[in-house]
């Protein structure tokens, strides 16, 4: 079955980075796009950004010029470099597979950024 587990969460301060990786197994991850997303404490669930097979990426404009989505399909693995960390990054963060009508999510790493 699928399967999407999230790490690389933290404290960090106010200019900090940040790596997240997602394995993935239980599917044929160098045909599908993957994605990250982040939910914030009484917020809804928001794109982050997403990448494709052949590695085009789009970004949300929050995140824009700080964040860069990749990924290693040798190693069935998606990265979130995050830069320039601020505050209001603060929240959860869900890797991501939709195929078709069905979106598949990992346990999600906590992100924390102190001012």
């Amino acid at each position: 079955q699928v399967q999407l587990v999230e790490s690389g969460g933290g404290l960090v301060q106010a200019g900090g980075s940040l790596r997240l990786s997602c394995a993935a197994s239980g599917f044929i991850f160098s045909v599908q796009t993957m994605g990250w997303y982040r939910q914030a404490p009484g917020k809804q669930r928001e794109l982050v950004a997403t990448i494709t097979t052949g590695g085009s990426t789009n970004y949300a404009d929050s995140v824009k010029g700080r964040f860069t989505i990749s990924r290693d399909n040798g190693k069935n693995t998606v990265y979130l470099q995050m830069n320039s960390l601020k505050p209001e990054d603060t929240a959860v963060y869900y890797c991501n597979l939709s195929r078709g009508p069905r979106a598949y999510w990992g346990q999600g790493t906590q992100v924390t950024v102190s001012s």
